[in-house]
């Protein structure tokens, strides 16, 4: 479903500030290749994606986890919904407008959800030491 007039932008600095705040725990959990989508010219359904990559079924959950305690702590936000945790090879959070996406190598390559959803905009990731952001 794209926006009805794709042209104007919905205005959403809390979903631009929580998603990276996700990016930033993300990083310093170690995830990687680390991306966020603004999606507010695209759909109407959520405004953002963040994207990253666990090495681990077990790093994914600590992903996940760090993720889900420090939104509940710095924003009071707790998510609506979680997919995937079991399985570990695609964890999606579900924050609103903020939905978060996990992967594995294999899955994160499968889906290639930068490709699909391509007419997002990227955000460029306030840079860290060694900027292990993007990397």
């Amino acid at each position: 479903m794209t926006d009805s007039n794709p042209s104007v932008v919905r205005e959403n600095p809390r979903g631009r500030d929580l998603a990276l705040a996700i990016a930033r725990v993300l990083e310093e959990t170690r995830g990687r290749d680390i991306r966020v989508l603004d999606l507010r010219k695209v759909t109407e359904v959520f405004d953002y994606f963040v994207l990253a990559t666990g090495s681990s079924r077990r790093q994914m959950h600590a992903l996940a986890d760090e993720v889900e305690r420090i939104i509940k702590d710095e924003f009071g936000d707790t998510k609506r919904g979680i997919e995937g945790y079991d399985e570990s090879r695609w964890i999606v959070l579900d924050y609103g407008d903020v939905v978060v996406h996990l992967f594995d190598a294999d899955a994160r390559e499968y889906w290639d959800l930068e490709q699909l959803w391509s007419d997002a905009v990227p955000v460029d990731l306030p840079t860290a030491a060694g900027d292990g952001a993007t990397a």
